[in-house]
């Protein structure tokens, strides 16, 4: 065999790279389960790309179930290290439309579309002292965090904090035991809130309280807390950490819960006072009033019109919408591709009207 050859067949090959703005279709690789109620599955780009992500991000997922499309955000729970495939970690939850389809339908090689990686729930290159911090399935973008680490060997110093309702909701138990004892910068501590179904559990219980982190992390103020859960619980989490002394720059949270409405909206005043425009939900059957100042979707919450949302500030893009007709103007964060702005659609959480409008929702 020619020698130029050889060192030519044996010359690592480069990788082509996932496009944000092009690439949309994931297949299945696996589906493993994590706890009675917690799901795994791995997706990789049919054409072999990689993914190039932070530890913390997420992708938003179009779900086609039945003649309805279906749009949720799903943190990413792999390490970016590995990056021919990324994995999420969904929990069935009770009468949940898409958890409970994941769970009872997606299998390997099922072909879904999907966008990203998005969001900024990343750590801060500088910090080496952290906090992750973590309710139910809330773990799933510190896991990316903590594995992340263990893949670099990163100089770092950890605390790895896991609330759950009882000990076998604890998610990646097993995993995040091994990881403790082979990453020597980690102390990991379990919190469920009480011990049913394992009346042998010999650790602390209860819920996340000033007490407990007092004992279990007494240099809270001087690390990084990075905080994902439920919304009660990074409340409670947020009010901890600053009563313990971290600053608000050293406490990032990360939530896919329920949209917010901008804080100015909420105390906007009955009676627009701007130029008023008519908004027709086609697919309801339904008409408000939003005037230019506010955002369709903060008017559309407030009169019971259903559109999934969950950051509200145009970032995940659970919200994209088809404008029928009319023009709005829009101050989005990344959630929404040019493309599908060409193609009609848009985000109504961070989309102000200029005309009356007709919305496919």
């Amino acid at each position: 065999m020619d020698t130029n050859a050889m060192q030519t067949s044996l010359a690592p090959q480069r990788a082509e790279f996932w496009d944000i703005e092009r690439d949309d279709t994931l297949v299945c690789l696996d589906v493993h389960q994590e706890t009675h109620d917690v799901k795994s599955f791995t997706f990789a780009s049919p054409e072999g790309k990689h993914f190039a992500f932070q530890a913390g991000q997420y992708f938003l997922f179009d779900f086609a179930m039945g003649a309805e499309t279906e749009s949720r955000c799903y943190s990413i729970s792999s390490s970016p290290q590995r990056t021919n495939a990324f994995t999420v970690t969904v929990k069935r939850v009770a009468n949940g439309k898409v958890s409970n389809w994941l769970h009872d339908n997606m299998a390997v090689g099922t072909t879904v579309k999907a966008q990203g990686p998005l969001g900024h729930f990343v750590r801060p290159g500088t910090a080496r002292k952290f906090l992750l911090l973590s309710g139910g399935s809330g773990i799933t973008p510190v896991m990316s965090i903590l594995r992340d680490f263990g893949d670099t060997c990163r100089p770092t110093d950890i605390v790895f904090m896991h609330a759950a309702r009882t000990p076998r909701d604890l998610i990646f138990r097993e995993e995040l035991s091994n990881l403790a004892i082979r990453m020597k910068n980690v102390r990991l501590h379990f919190l469920p809130e009480v011990v049913t179904g394992e009346p042998s559990w010999s650790g602390l219980t209860g819920r996340i309280s000033a007490e407990f982190m007092k004992l279990a992390v007494p240099d809270i103020a001087e690390r990084t807390v990075m905080c994902c859960g439920p919304a009660p619980f990074m409340a409670a989490a947020r009010t901890i950490a600053g009563g313990l002394g971290v600053p608000s720059s050293g406490y990032i949270e990360e939530s896919f819960d329920a949209a917010v409405i901008d804080e100015n909206e909420i105390a906007a005043p009955e009676v627009p006072v701007g130029k008023v425009y008519q908004v027709e939900f086609s697919k309801q059957a339904r008409k408000i009033e939003v005037a230019d100042e506010q955002t369709v979707l903060s008017c559309a919450k407030k009169a019971g019109i259903r559109i999934p949302s969950s950051c509200a500030n145009g970032v995940c893009g659970t919200c994209k919408s088809k404008l029928v007709s009319g023009s709005v103007d829009m101050k989005h964060n990344g959630g929404i591709r040019q493309r599908e702005i060409d193609a009609g659609l848009f985000l109504p959480c961070c989309s102000k009207p200029l005309s009356d409008l007709v919305i496919e929702r």
